[in-house]
């Protein structure tokens, strides 16, 4: 076996392993036990959940500018970047799971087949765009607007997973199990009840997910797989920032393509299966910064023209994309638009949206965007499906970030995992007892619960209803009721009992709001107003008149 082959095995087997493992860590990033109030009994996952979050250089680099530090967990990325400097950008063709996403989608059954193959492959000067993208996002982390989420391959890939397509996999599942238990076969069923308790066990949720603008991301997701029928890994060329951010530190490589150009015989067949379009062919100068290292030149040439080794001959070698310096200052002045023209409109907060409210632990909202990737890591572990996507309503520049919204799902009283899984440290790490309060600690407020007493059964309709402060799960409870003789309609008198909030103890979980009878809107809901990460967006009340 050449080594050229040998390494294009070794590549596969690579790509294989790590799809394998982002979906596995995705799958496993999801709580499947109870809750108790025992605060003692520490609730987490022990798998290394966060890690293609941790070696993300783009995610670390981009944090590193918005806050000015290296948040622990993003370490790994530092030891991807040092490798990147020694065998070049090998990080797109032998781990990212989206770049083998996009590379099956390009090889099975191509589009594109002979002579348009090889043209295609060649390479175009559009191949920039993604390093316009790249000083964009920089730009805008600059001024502490953290961008990359939107298309980093890591996050794009997770939140695209996580939001659009589990869920739909959810429910065809769903459909297809009542659909095979109508057929009355004991063997049948058997066989499925098997398969679809580890798929519920392994894989899906064990409650069926809806996330906020689901099928928005899930629109993106299938364009961006759909694109490489047009050119092979049409992302990775042209849109990837983290593949432009890893080109520019392949420049440094010691490891890259020597071409003996005098041997070449101009059968094209390197480029019948460039991955990267970075001109392996011979008499053209190879693009080192578009390499993804696939290897496949090496072993399709026929006269051993192309050989891979460490510090080649760099005469016919381009390190450095051909960036034109007015589309620069352009992509600069994009990157000034984001946070500026978002946080200059009135959204931000003179407007600030009352349901914006933001899962325990996160940080203030400058500092919120300053480090929020929109991973939707913690959307994904919430077990009440309470954690959603927004879309416009943090304003431009929180877009995909997290939301909670009580009516679909609640945040759970003793349940930290959101803290746990973020890997840039939005929401910061905190403990059950924070999360709770005791005698040392106030509770993490996330917001106040509110009434509306037009629509609420015993206040407007006087019929007898005490779901809410049931449910409320604080100690002592946060929602208070008063007993009342009222006259229903009938004539008779009904006694009630009217529900009041302790802004207090209120601690903005939602519970009231989502377990609330009435259907279409909710007699009781949740506002951010009195969280604990804000020191100005408070309940404007004397609150000594409250304390007993």
């Amino acid at each position: 076996m050449t080594k050229g082959n040998l390494l294009v095995y070794l590549r596969r087997i690579s790509q294989i392993f790590f799809i394998i493992l982002f979906f596995y860590l995705l799958f496993q990033t999801e709580y499947r036990g109870g809750f108790t109030k025992d605060i003692t009994n520490p609730i987490r996952i022990d798998l290394p959940v966060k890690f293609f979050f941790e070696i993300d250089p783009l995610a670390a680099i981009s944090t590193v500018i918005s806050t000015h530090s290296l948040y622990k967990d993003l370490i790994l990325s530092v030891v991807l970047l040092s490798a990147t400097i020694l065998f070049g950008r090998f990080f797109c063709g032998w781990i990212c799971p989206m770049g083998t996403l996009h590379q099956i989608f390009s090889t099975v059954s191509p589009s594109k087949k002979g002579i348009k193959r090889i043209e295609s492959n060649k390479g175009h000067p559009n191949q920039v765009i993604k390093y316009y993208i790249l000083i964009l996002f920089l730009v805008a982390a600059v001024f502490t607007s953290l961008q990359v989420g939107l298309l980093d391959p890591i996050t794009f890939l997770y939140r695209s997973v996580t939001t659009a397509i589990l869920p739909g996999l959810n429910l065809s599942f769903s459909f297809l199990t009542d659909k095979l238990n109508s057929f009355d076969n004991p063997y049948v069923q058997r066989i499925w009840d098997g398969i679809y308790s580890f798929t519920h066990d392994y894989i899906l949720s064990f409650i069926q997910l809806n996330f906020h603008f689901a099928w928005v991301i899930g629109i993106l997701f299938l364009t961006a797989l759909l694109l490489n029928r047009k050119e092979t890994r049409f992302w990775c060329r042209y849109i990837c920032p983290t593949g432009a951010l890893l080109g520019l530190f392949s420049r440094f490589s010691l490891f890259g393509m020597e071409k003996a150009h005098d041997k070449c015989t101009d059968c094209n067949k390197c480029l019948l299966d460039c991955q990267g379009a970075d001109s392996p062919q011979g008499r053209v100068d190879w693009k080192s910064h578009e390499c993804i290292m696939c290897f496949n030149c090496e072993k399709v040439c026929p006269e051993d023209v192309i050989k891979f080794k460490f510090f080649p001959n760099r005469a016919s070698i381009l390190t450095e994309p051909n960036l034109k310096r007015r589309w620069i200052t352009l992509s600069g002045f994009a990157g000034l638009f984001i946070p500026f023209f978002s946080r200059g409109s009135a959204e931000f907060k003179t407007n600030f949206n009352p349901k914006l409210i933001r899962p325990p632990g996160a940080l203030e909202e400058t500092e919120f965007l300053a480090r929020c990737i929109r991973c939707a890591e913690c959307m994904k572990v919430c077990p009440t499906n309470a954690l959603h996507p927004t879309l416009l309503e943090a304003g431009i520049e929180g877009i995909w970030s997290p939301i909670l919204i009580p009516r679909i799902g609640y945040c759970e009283h003793t349940c930290i995992l959101c803290s746990t899984v973020c890997p840039t440290g939005a929401i910061r790490s905190i403990t059950e007892e924070e999360k709770v309060g005791s005698d040392k600690v106030k509770p993490i407020k996330i917001g106040t619960a509110f009434y509306d007493r037009g629509r609420c059964l015993p206040w407007a309709m006087a019929i007898p209803c005490i779901v809410c402060e049931e449910h409320c799960p604080t100690t002592p409870k946060a929602i208070w009721l008063e007993e009342i003789d009222v006259p229903a309609p009938n004539g008779k008198i009904v006694r009630v009992k009217r529900p009041y909030i302790n802004p207090e103890v209120c601690i903005g979980c939602g519970i009231c709001e989502k377990v609330c009878p009435l259907q279409d809107q909710p007699a009781v809901y949740v506002t951010s107003i009195g969280e604990s990460r804000s020191k100005e967006n408070q309940v404007l009340l004397d609150s000594s008149r409250y304390k007993q």
